[in-house]
């Protein structure tokens, strides 16, 4: 029986994941061996101890105590050099293992992001990876290969006495049993901790982003008082996580320091007894103290082990709902041909069609207007042409090939796309037109020049050079949307798509989109505009109608508008004279 397929994606992250951490087996394998001689060297303390006391004291020999104690320098100075290398190996085990999948969570997290409902949420793919990538660089981290010789030591305590040994047996069994009870009582207050952190981080960015807004309608006050309190959740959920964990650790920490004093008062009255010598008492103490460290440094990582899981869980999900796609095979430049064939659309997320059975076709040479009121799907439209959602039924074919064909790269490259909201990254003007690649300054002046943006950079302080903060605060809006145009130009896209592109443009910026949509056409190159201004479909052949949904009219231009007696009146006045000709 076939495994369904959400089983099967998880299967797939899990196994990802799993091989990403296999690929450090090498150096695991390298610590475990550092931790066996370690270990081992963990008895020169006990060892030394037993032979002063029992032999050094009694034949009062300096020469065998000199000899004993170089003979333990050199050994402590041996631990210290494998402990230092185990713990710069974890170091790197965790970075190749953070290196391996940084690109992997970084493209899944963007993936996402083009889910509406996704957006909303905190995006902690990078921040799961770091944790795991955190517990593996920590020293908790060796408590999981010491533990495994913690009963080595107690059957060494048992050689010195039976009862001290038991001592230890009850020792070890009572911090187990502490270490249970605290992986079952803290992780849902280092879980609600987690996610409550993650919830005020992301409300402090969205506020941060939008600070310009917030200062200009008086909402500071509101603004702090609202994150104060998702702040202050956070806070409590820490102070409540802290308190359980540290509660745990400081029981431990108490009981071990009891336990080593209770190991030598019982090995006290036995060497009063006569049943072991003093050398004995001291070596039992400082191995159960050894046998019994690993547990308690468990108990005091555990937070972070608890994080690593809950950050490895988290990125086991992300991957399962973001598997990773073939890389199609390469096709040839398309011809500027874009066909959609009944394509029917449901938002990533959500349960309603915002387009049903939408049909057209575009050859090149031509440019389409699709109008439509508000809520009409305009711009749902315009991101299944750009490849960014997926059809639910029907095709979209760009040349003949539908666009799951073609890379994202690769069709980023035939189809430019203009949003509404135009969105600059913090670099040069000539690193975005050029779409954060390196750029080819003949290509990116072409494309601003074709988009009419060449004179309005060359009159900013550096002109190509001049460094933008994120999302552009220092310019206009007319002057992102214009240089998003030529983003949108920049490497001659067979397609270009523009959303509303003319929404921030004055009458100057106005007739430089004309004139860049009449020089595509004229090259063989088709565009789609979204608008609402009449002015935008000005260039335009082809006109889709738009409503709820679906198409209600699609032809020539000025047959399509006559056709809509209602609009005809309001548009039609606007078109300059002069403009495309209907075909």
């Amino acid at each position: 029986m076939a495994r369904p397929p959400i089983q099967f994606a998880a299967d797939a992250a899990k196994a990802e994941l799993g091989a990403a951490m296999g690929r450090g087996r090498g150096l695991f394998l390298s610590i475990a061996l550092f931790s066996v001689f370690v270990n081992l060297l963990m008895l020169t303390g006990p060892l030394f101890m037993l032979q002063v006391y029992d032999r050094v004291l009694g034949s009062r020999s300096e020469a065998t105590l000199v000899a004993l104690f170089l003979l333990v320098a050199a050994l402590y100075a041996l631990m210290g050099v494998l402990d230092y290398a185990r713990g710069r190996v974890a170091a790197r085990i965790g970075a190749q293992f953070q290196s391996d999948m940084d690109a992997r969570v970084f493209d899944a997290i963007l993936r996402r992001a083009v889910i509406p409902a996704e957006r909303a949420r905190p995006a902690s793919g990078l921040k799961d990876l770091e944790s795991v990538q955190r517990f593996m660089s920590a020293p908790v981290l060796f408590a999981i290969f010491d533990i495994p010789w913690t009963p080595i030591f107690i059957l060494a305590i048992f050689i010195f006495h039976p009862m001290l040994g038991w001592l230890a047996v009850l020792g070890g069994l009572t911090l187990i049993a502490v270490t249970l009870i605290n992986q079952v009582t803290t992780a849902r207050p280092v879980r609600e901790a987690a996610i409550a952190q993650a919830q005020a981080d992301a409300f402090a960015e969205g506020v941060r982003d939008e600070a310009e807004l917030i200062q200009g309608l008086g909402m500071r006050p509101a603004v702090l008082r609202r994150w104060k309190l998702t702040r202050d959740r956070a806070l409590a959920e820490q102070i409540a996580s802290s308190d359980k964990t540290g509660t745990y650790s400081s029981i431990t920490k108490t009981f071990r320091f009891f336990l080593q004093s209770a190991m030598l008062a019982l090995g006290a009255y036995l060497v009063l007894q006569g049943e072991m010598t003093a050398g004995g008492m001291i070596a039992g103490s400082i191995l159960m103290g050894r046998a019994l460290a690993p547990i308690e440094q468990a108990i005091g990582g555990w937070p972070l082990f608890q994080r690593a899981r809950q950050g490895w869980t988290s990125l086991r999900e992300l991957l399962a709902k973001t598997p990773e796609v073939p890389e199609p095979t390469k096709l040839p430049a398309p011809r500027a041909i874009l066909e959609a064939h009944q394509v029917t659309v449901v938002p990533p997320g959500e349960q309603l069609a915002t387009l049903r059975m939408l049909s057209f076709r575009l050859d090149e040479g031509q440019a389409l207007g699709v109008i439509g009121n508000s809520g009409a799907g305009k711009s749902t439209l315009a991101r299944v042409l750009t490849g960014i959602w997926q059809p639910a039924s029907g095709k979209v074919r760009l040349d003949g090939a539908t666009l799951d064909h073609y890379s994202p790269e690769d069709l980023g490259r035939a189809i430019g796309y203009l949003p509404q909201d135009v969105a600059l990254f913090g670099a040069t003007i000539a690193e975005n037109i050029a779409r954060l690649n390196e750029p080819d300054p003949d290509k990116v002046v072409e494309a601003a020049k074709k988009a009419g943006a060449h004179e309005l950079i060359l009159s900013l302080p550096d002109g190509y050079d001049t460094r933008i903060n994120p999302g552009g605060s220092r310019l206009s809006g007319g002057q992102k949307q214009r240089i998003g145009l030529a983003r949108a130009m920049y490497g001659d896209p067979a397609i270009l798509i523009l959303d509303e592109p003319n929404a921030n443009l004055d009458a100057g910026g106005q007739a430089a989109l004309n004139t860049a949509i009449r020089r595509m056409k004229e090259r063989g190159k088709s565009v789609i505009i979204m608008a609402h201004r009449p002015s935008g479909i000005a260039e335009c052949d082809l006109i889709l109608v738009m409503e709820n949904g679906m198409r209600k009219a699609f032809g020539p231009r000025d047959e399509v508008l006559k056709s809509q007696v209602t609009n005809y009146n309001q548009i039609a006045g606007a078109i300059a004279p002069g403009g495309g000709n209907a075909s």
